[in-house]
């Protein structure tokens, strides 16, 4: 008999995902510690963006089946390792917030400066797709279950976590800080940053720290920000739009660090185009009429293959659909200003003489649903529009307008962002660098990793003693996406159908894996099946399943270089 993951967990009950319906307030009534000025930091003036892109419009792929092929007995791989640039790069990381990964073909500046000036990974995945775990995993080079942030909010998740664990003592800004560099960050940090107790907190590893403590940043406008220990509140004012705010802390900064000559780095994380998706007034006419995107899966027709909680999940109603292409419409809208901060910064690197010495990284921080598999709106479940990212990044040595089909994982960020700056990561790391993929000839697939984790929520081996005890230590909240919402105003009996149970699986080259806590399995064919539309795993052979099964346990417990062995072991059944 095959254990599973929800056989792991012997007697305990099914765990529910609470789901609560959070709202940002504006705090006027609790002032900044310090007076805030009587206007805000010159911004930067963008242009005008004109062009509109009609949307991809993806075929239904035709039925497919789980291959099963003899190879080789299990090897571990040995990746490559790469000396370090003699001359210290400057980096520039772009994080986004909650971006499909289809949406950045209405990013026509970061395809001309980013994608085609370097290369593309359209298998960038996140092992969970909400935000605190993934920026956590971002910053320390870990998966989930070793960070321990496993959401938003504690006691399982969320920053405060994160501060009370010790971890921010050790991230990537105080690796790269150690060996030589300024470093610092504009935009959201973690899920429930600052603390109530320290608001002006600045994290360690950080030169210049430029993050909200109160307020609305998720609207874009009536935030308050940390910066450099002065709080400066900001208004509803075009020029107080977060976007532009954050592009010009990133754009005064670089400015500076070029002319000190010290290597610099740069986290620049924007809220777009989070929810509520607010646009800068300049672009909130752009895209008129246009629908997400009508792929297969969309309010997908047959659902009796599907977990539980998707099988309860109605049609998409007429105004559940109206409000799918509204968000998709403002969504597209928010992200105009990230794609003219691209313009703007790669401008200013190549007026300074610094360009080429500079890697730009863009991602974000998980996907999103816009109306897949009956989902409405938001992020977490185990499907490719959650959890498949993608990434691009150009700089010294990366060749121009290749795509790589590697898997790869923010996991890799920090190890990778340490390797190019001749830092010392901590030896807690998971993940690898991929320095060997941004030379010319990177490690064939069959050389490189093989399977990335997939998590959501405890797992049965958790260390009870890591939990953080006081969950009321919060100063704002992430507002809630749609699904939440609904699912929160439901009856008790109702939400239990429909929360999403957790979960571990696996992401390989061509297949997806999961093990529900309910004891639920999916497993798709991603080859012929990517849109997730026929579920296997009734009918896979059993060899297939306990060699998916045996690797998920491995990674589900896996730290530093056991999950590399793990990823990296060839598959005998699976592909």
């Amino acid at each position: 008999m095959i254990e599973t993951y929800a056989d792991r967990m012997g007697k305990h009950p099914l765990l529910v995902i609470p789901l609560i319906a959070f709202t940002l307030a504006a705090c006027a009534n609790q002032p900044p510690s310090t007076s805030a000025p009587t206007s805000a930091p010159p911004i930067v003036t963008l242009p005008e963006a004109t062009a509109t892109i009609p949307p991809v419009q993806p075929t239904t792929p035709s039925e497919p089946t789980v291959a099963v092929r003899p190879v080789p007995a299990p090897t571990v791989i040995a990746t490559p390792v790469l000396s370090p640039p003699a001359r210290k790069p400057n980096l520039l990381f772009i994080l986004a917030d909650d971006l499909n990964a289809d949406e950045v073909q209405y990013m026509p500046k970061l395809k001309a400066l980013i994608s085609d000036q370097g290369e593309t990974f359209p298998n960038y995945f996140v092992p969970e797709s909400l935000c605190c775990p993934s920026r956590a995993t971002t910053l320390r080079g870990q998966y989930p279950h070793n960070t321990r942030v496993l959401s938003n909010d504690p006691p399982s998740g969320g920053y405060q976590k994160f501060f009370e664990l010790g971890e921010e003592q050790s991230t990537i800004a105080v690796w790269l800080k150690n060996a030589g560099y300024d470093t610092m960050l504009a935009g959201k940090y973690l899920n429930g940053y600052p603390l109530k107790s320290d608001p002006m907190h600045i994290p360690a590893g950080w030169s210049e720290w430029y993050s909200s403590i109160k307020g609305n940043p998720y609207s874009e406008y009536n935030y308050t920000l940390n910066e450099n220990g002065r709080a400066v509140a900001y208004g509803k004012t075009a020029k107080d739009y977060g976007t532009d705010v954050y592009v010009s802390k990133a754009l005064d900064f670089i400015n500076r660090s070029v002319k000190s000559g010290k290597p610099f780095f740069v986290y620049l994380a924007p809220y777009a185009p989070h929810a509520p998706y607010i646009p800068a007034p300049r672009h909130a006419d752009l895209f008129p009429g246009v629908k997400a995107p009508r792929t297969a899966n969309w309010d997908e027709p047959d659902v009796a293959d599907k977990p539980g909680y998707i099988r309860n999940r109605p049609h998409l109603s007429a105004k559940q659909v109206t409000t799918i292409d509204t968000a998709f419409r403002m969504r597209l809208q928010a992200l105009q200003a990230v794609d003219e901060g691209i313009e703007t910064l790669v401008n200013a690197l190549k007026a300074n003489g610094a360009l080429d010495n500079t890697y730009i990284v863009f991602t974000s921080d998980n996907g999103y649903h816009l109306g897949n598999h009956r989902q409405v709106l938001g992020k977490i479940a185990p499907y490719e529009e959650e959890l498949r990212v993608s990434m691009r990044v150009r700089g010294p040595g990366v060749p121009a307008g290749v795509s790589l089909p590697q898997l790869v994982g923010n996991l890799d960020l920090a190890p990778t962002f340490a390797q190019l700056g001749g830092a010392t990561p901590a030896d807690f790391v998971d993940g690898r660098s991929l320095l060997p993929l941004l030379r010319a000839n990177p490690p064939p697939l069959s050389q490189w990793r093989q399977a990335i984790s997939l998590e959501w929520g405890e797992d049965p081996l958790d260390d009870p003693n890591a939990k953080v005890a006081v969950v009321s230590d919060i100063e704002s909240l992430e507002p809630a996406d749609v699904d939440e919402t609904e699912i929160a105003a439901q009856a008790p009996a109702r939400k239990n159908l429909l929360a999403i149970p957790h979960f571990r699986g696996l992401r390989l080259q061509g297949t997806s894996y999961v093990e529900y806590l309910t004891g639920e399995k999916e497993l798709y064919d991603i080859a012929t099946d990517p849109f997730q539309l026929v579920n296997k795993a009734a009918t896979a052979p059993r060899p297939l399943l306990s060699e998916l099964d045996t690797r998920v346990k491995a990674l589900a417990t896996c730290k530093a270089a056991t999950c590399r062995q793990a990823e990296d072991a060839l598959f005998t059944q699976a592909r």
